[in-house]
């Protein structure tokens, strides 16, 4: 049963709100979007992906209650659009996820890093989680409430080999920038929170690999701490759920690190020893 089917006997927490989540056509976005509107909520999907938000949309019997916007969140014109669709389809906005992200490509090394590369990421993470957040205060401070949400990484808090020098700064960089609108949009009656997931078998995550997602999944679980459950989209779309609810009205400057308690420890040493004695 996923967690979206688990929660019928649930209030609907999101009933009466619209959201916008970048980058909603596919993994995180896509299981927040399936998740808000089973809670009431009326989603606008923005991303670039075309033919697969729309085909989302049209699972669902009414067009009312969810559609789709293209959006490249690098273009102020795309994301000023968007948030401007949202105000003339549904009359507000309640609720920004700057949700859309790349990983860039593998690199080696930052003595060999392509400068493209690195910009291109910044643009989208940084740059892109900017515009969103920018045009979303537009109309939430006029009306004095809002909900804005960022997708940064367990590369935030943790070190990650395999996380190029570009993400991991990148998603740094979202998270300096939500605390920062904490404090200045606080004012407004806005809360301002980041999401910061260890590794989940996305179409993004599986880009760079050979692994299907099954296979990755079961790497993934076998490096983390938390053993006996596998991370999935539906997990983080829980923790935005929360943040866009009412349950969260007072929570704001919060990164959640969803990664079952990667971060907090190290187990290089505990590893070395346990191979002299394997």
């Amino acid at each position: 049963m996923s967690s979206i089917d688990s929660t019928t006997s649930i209030t609907r927490r999101l009933e009466g709100k619209v959201a916008l989540i970048t980058g909603g056509a596919s993994g995180i976005g896509e299981a927040t979007a399936r998740l808000f509107v089973h809670h009431g909520a009326k989603v606008l999907i923005a991303d670039i992906q075309d033919e697969l938000g729309l085909s989302l949309c049209q699972e669902f019997s009414s067009q009312e209650t969810i559609s789709y916007v293209h959006c490249d969140v690098t273009s102020d014109t795309d994301v000023k659009n968007a948030v401007d669709t949202a105000i003339s389809k549904y009359g507000k906005l309640d609720i920004m996820f700057n949700n859309a992200g790349i990983g860039g490509i593998a690199e080696s090394g930052i003595s060999t890093s392509s400068n493209e590369n690195f910009k291109k990421v910044f643009d989208v993470n940084v740059f892109g989680a900017f515009l969103g957040a920018k045009h979303a205060a537009r109309v939430m401070i006029p009306a004095k409430k809002g909900c804005i949400i960022f997708t940064s990484s367990g590369a935030s808090v943790c070190a990650m080999e395999v996380a190029s020098n570009a993400y991991a700064a990148s998603k740094h960089a979202v998270v300096g920038l939500a605390k920062n609108l904490c404090v200045e949009l606080g004012q407004y009656g806005i809360r301002v929170n980041c999401i910061s997931p260890f590794g989940v078998a996305t179409p993004l995550f599986l880009r760079n690999m050979t692994l299907g997602k099954k296979e990755a999944e079961e790497l993934i679980s076998s490096a983390g701490n938390l053993k006996g459950v596998v991370l999935e989209v539906e997990d983080i779309a829980e923790a935005a759920l929360y943040f866009a609810s009412e349950e969260s009205k007072y929570v704001s400057g919060i990164n959640l690190v969803v990664d079952g308690g990667y971060s907090l420890t190290n187990p290089t040493f505990a590893n070395a020893l346990k191979s002299l004695f394997s």
